[in-house]
């Protein structure tokens, strides 16, 4: 004996509650993963087109030499059929682009520069960079960038000391080992 199936009281429908439900959720996609959605589409195009290549490579031209018309009908049925399917992937990239810039409108855009790191020794290229960056960030910067030059002297001014009192310890050993 099997069970009925259950029928819902509006008509095979789902309740208007549910269509609102799934109606949001269909509005709040993620847009990470649209943005996978949208490389998958990308994959897709790139692919079709290769077949679309092959196919066109594998064609012959009528220009004389026989050749079979239904292989020549199947094969443009399927280059047909191929730049349909390419054609509608374009508009699926589309929607996903659009429904991206849609989520993305609200967010301020970070330059490229802010998001990779960078090491440098000198101050060269950190000056040139600076005047695209905020005040206080650029502040901070510049009085490292002072105090490493001030330690960088530093160190200059104890080698040399360490340099002449090395030569003074040697004139002093070798006085003394002539006395003896």
């Amino acid at each position: 004996m099997t069970t009925p199936p259950l029928v819902s009281p509006f008509g095979g429908q789902p309740p208007p509650q549910q269509q609102q439900q799934q109606a949001q959720a269909a509005r709040d996609v993620n847009t990470a993963s649209l943005c996978r959605i949208g490389q998958e589409t990308v994959q897709d195009i790139v692919l079709r087109t290769m077949e679309i290549f092959q196919l066109l490579r594998n064609m012959q031209l009528p220009n004389g030499v026989t050749y079979h018309p239904n292989t020549h009908q199947d094969r443009l049925g399927k280059l047909q059929e191929h730049l349909r399917m390419l054609s509608v992937l374009f508009r699926k990239l589309r929607l996903v682009y659009d429904k991206c810039n849609e989520n993305c409108a609200g967010l301020d855009p970070v330059p490229p520069e802010q998001l990779i790191p960078f090491v440098e020794d000198d101050g060269s290229k950190h000056e040139d960079r600076s005047a695209s960056q905020s005040r206080p960030a650029t502040e901070e910067r510049r009085e490292i960038l002072e105090v490493n030059k001030k330690l960088k002297q530093k160190n200059q001014q104890l080698k040399q000391i360490m340099d002449q009192l090395r030569n003074l310890i040697w004139e002093i050993n070798s006085m003394l080992a002539v006395r003896s």
